[in-house]
């Protein structure tokens, strides 16, 4: 009998995820992938997530999942597993799905693995392949005695198309307890930005310390926008105030893979390389002809990015006009 592998599919405006969606072809690669969707959108999207994988979908069109934060989710899937006891449940790493993920796994005595790059499933249980700081791969073990949770890293897998496939769809009828709903969402605000998201960019331009103050980040800002890319930063800078948590890139920050990562004044600590070496082309710029930056770089520039960045953003403009 296949190994059936659950994904939670988050919905944002009415549409799956791109994280979702990665994760589900990776679950149909494993064995047999059904999805779970929950929320007041959940109808009409289950229908398409056949073309991503999925050979069932367990369907819950309650906006109460919209309107309360996880627990509703959390109680459902738990009564689910219950009754089905699927092989393996296999997450992305979001926000609300970590939240969830710690409460399924204490609720339902199931083991959970995080920051997964890769797994497979054997007579002896996952195996999970998960990075260790940034030098060291580590494989950890699932046993199939009862379910377990595997957080993925964002990026970890590509979105597969299985076109002609039909999911097979269940509505799931049980009703949401009132314990479930007393954390409600009072107010969503969303930030808006300009140019491309950075975990979605093609071209990623970072600034470190090396920048030396707040004030000189927005030469990092205006290389990334002449060339139509995003600008991240480190841990360090953001938790001196310097910028929002959004900028972060790094293991506890987003993780990116775009086709160009210029880090400008980054030394190159193991946790922000994690966030960022699958990219395709690195290029470092840093006064220290030592940083450990320069191990993983393509091309290294030894010097001061203050120094740098406008005139390689100068260069570029001209070129463009």
């Amino acid at each position: 009998m296949a190994n059936t592998i659950w994904v939670l599919v988050e919905l944002e405006d009415g549409a799956p995820v791109r994280s979702s969606l990665e994760v589900l072809g990776k679950a149909a690669k494993l064995g047999r992938a059904e999805a779970v969707v929950l929320g007041s959108a959940a109808a009409e999207v289950a229908p398409t997530l056949g073309e991503y994988g999925a050979e069932k979908v367990y369907v819950h069109a309650d906006a109460a999942y919209d309107n309360y934060l996880t627990l509703p989710a959390v109680e459902t899937i738990s009564q689910l597993v219950q009754q089905h006891q699927p092989t393996l449940i296999l997450l992305p790493t979001t926000y609300d799905v970590r939240d969830m993920a710690a409460r399924l796994s204490i609720r339902s005595g199931m083991g959970l693995i995080t920051d997964a790059t890769d797994l497979t499933i054997g007579d002896d249980g996952v195996k999970v392949t998960v990075p260790w700081g940034g030098e060291t791969i580590v494989t950890a073990t699932l046993t199939q005695q009862r379910p377990g949770i595997v957080l993925t890293r964002p990026k970890a897998f590509s979105i597969e198309q299985y076109s002609g496939r039909n999911a097979e769809i269940e509505t799931i009828n049980t009703t949401i307890s009132a314990e479930a709903q007393t954390i409600r969402i009072l107010e969503t605000v969303e930030v808006k930005s300009e140019g491309p998201a950075l975990e979605d960019a093609s071209v990623v331009v970072s600034g470190g310390r090396g920048l030396g103050k707040a004030e000189n980040f927005h030469y990092v800002e205006e290389l990334a926008e002449v060339l139509n890319g995003a600008p991240g930063a480190t841990r360090a800078i953001v938790d001196a105030g310097w910028l929002p948590y959004s900028y972060q890139v790094g293991q506890t920050g987003k993780t990116v893979k775009p086709t160009l990562y210029i880090a400008a004044g980054i030394s190159g600590a193991i946790q922000h390389l994690a966030g960022m070496k699958g990219s395709k082309y690195i290029v470092a710029i840093n006064k220290d002809e030592h940083a450990p930056i320069f191990s993983v770089a393509d091309l290294g520039v030894i010097g001061d990015a203050v120094a740098i960045l406008p005139k390689l953003t100068n260069e570029i403009k001209s070129r463009k006009a």
